[in-house]
């Protein structure tokens, strides 16, 4: 079994991914490889996901043991966005579908102009991500803009 310096580990929202680095205690520091798995935050335990992107990683390396283990989590309940579109039927299912791809959990989705009414409620959520979809091929964009700089003026 080899030793490394470090596995350095990211739990995102959907993946999660470990890296081995070794003689870190020298000028010539070594990226030995990396392995991924599926996050498992929904089974309730993310080191299930851990050790498949462990496992990943011997496939690659062989089989190590580690100093040092350092991790971070991006996941945090997921990558929270809201979405803010024209119409719900095309620009609304348009930008859903790109923030789901994207890993989203989305948390609020309006179409039209965003109602002051729903400031405290967009403040709540505190979304990492806003999505404004619309105004496209020379279509309607000031709507979009009013959404912007609407949003762009909330604390």
């Amino acid at each position: 079994m080899r030793r490394i310096d470090l596995l350095a580990a990211e739990i995102g929202s959907t993946t999660t991914v470990v890296s081995a680095f070794d003689k870190l205690a020298t000028s010539d520091p070594v990226f030995l490889g990396q392995g991924v798995g599926s996050t498992t935050v929904v089974e309730g335990d993310v080191r299930i996901g851990l050790n498949a992107a462990m496992a990943d990683l011997s496939t690659r390396i062989g089989s190590f043991e580690p100093d040092r283990i350092a991790a971070t989590s991006s996941a945090a309940g997921g990558l929270v966005m809201t979405v803010h579109g024209l119409v719900y039927d095309m620009t609304v299912k348009a930008a859903k579908e790109a923030a789901l791809g994207a890993g989203g959990v989305i948390r609020m989705v309006t179409a039209g102009r965003i109602r002051p009414e729903t400031t405290e409620e967009i403040l709540k959520i505190s979304p990492r991500i806003i999505i404004l979809a619309g105004g496209v091929d020379y279509g309607e964009e000031e709507i979009i803009l009013e959404n912007a700089r609407f949003l762009a003026a909330l604390p």
